[in-house]
């Protein structure tokens, strides 16, 4: 970048009629705190906690009374955990629901295949269902080897979500009791 003579007198005379302004005691915070105002006057506020890790920081959800979309999310200045401050992925958490770039679609690719094909969630979760069966079915033992009855079973194994509250890890830990799988980690613990 060349910086002509021209150039640099517009940069300094900006600079200083911006440090001559401040200095006379211009305050934008007032304007700034009303246009805040204004954004979210006619939003619905709703507490809500961070889906990313387990620590659960609390978020403030504001919302569009009108179209139910979200306007804007912030960390809650009450919350005992976080007391308003979030971490990057917790600022973010806006984009999980205003994100058009979201995979809303399930995209599947075949066994030995290089191409992605769009698939319906229905057919997925039948897929899932029978696949998980398959395997349970063949890797299922009734017994061990001393002739004690275990009904478990070994082919399958878990790492849970941090992203789960304490009830749905255990709904979701009885789920895969239910199977027979023994092998069952949890993220926190990783």
């Amino acid at each position: 970048m060349k910086l002509t003579r021209r150039s640099f007198l517009k940069v300094s005379s900006a600079a200083s009629a911006g440090l001559a302004l401040n200095g006379l005691g211009l305050d934008l915070s007032s304007v700034r705190a009303y246009a805040w105002e204004l954004r979210t006057s006619e939003a619905k506020e709703t507490p809500t906690i961070c889906c990313y890790c387990a620590v659960g920081c609390g978020i403030l959800c504001h919302t569009d009374k009108k179209t139910g979309k979200i306007i804007y999310t912030e960390g809650d200045a009450d919350h005992p955990i976080n007391n308003g401050t979030l971490c990057a992925k917790g600022a973010s958490a806006y984009q999980i629901a205003q994100n058009e770039k979201r995979a809303t679609n399930v995209l599947y690719r075949a066994p030995n295949s290089d191409k992605w094909q769009v698939k319906k969630w229905d057919w997925a979760l039948k897929e899932i269902a029978k696949r998980v069966k398959k395997t349970r079915d063949a890797g299922f033992a009734a017994g061990n080897e001393q002739g004690q009855i275990v009904n478990r079973c070994n082919d399958i194994a878990s790492v849970g979500s941090a992203a789960l509250d304490n009830e749905e890890c255990w709904l979701y830990q009885a789920m895969l009791r239910s199977l027979g799988i023994v092998y069952i980690e949890h993220q926190a613990r990783i």
